[in-house]
């Protein structure tokens, strides 16, 4: 059984690309969460884009392993119950993150 995640992507104003996500991320959905930050990347192309995690209620390591293979063109926005999660695991030594 997966667990209930969401993705959409908008454009901020300064043209930049956001992948919003909403929910849970655990081994059930990495691979939904892995196909949405390859589609976030294909369409921002060289560019980098802000994945929004603020609305993430729970984040384990498979979401975690996701997110490092991206941080090369991510910046990453996260609620402040998820921001030290990032950093224990490193994220926030190899690309930015915001509260």
């Amino acid at each position: 059984m997966s667990t209930d995640v969401s993705f959409a992507t908008t454009e901020r104003p300064d043209g930049a690309l956001v992948l919003a996500v909403a929910g849970e991320i655990d081994m059930s959905n990495a691979a939904a969460f892995a196909t949405a930050l390859a589609a976030a990347l294909a369409d921002a192309g060289s560019d980098s884009f802000v994945v929004d995690l603020t609305a993430v209620e729970y984040l384990d390591s498979a979401g975690l392993a996701v997110l490092f293979q991206h941080v090369d063109h991510a910046t990453l926005v996260a609620a402040p119950l998820l921001a030290p999660v990032l950093a224990i695991a490193g994220l926030d030594d190899i690309t930015t993150i915001k509260n």
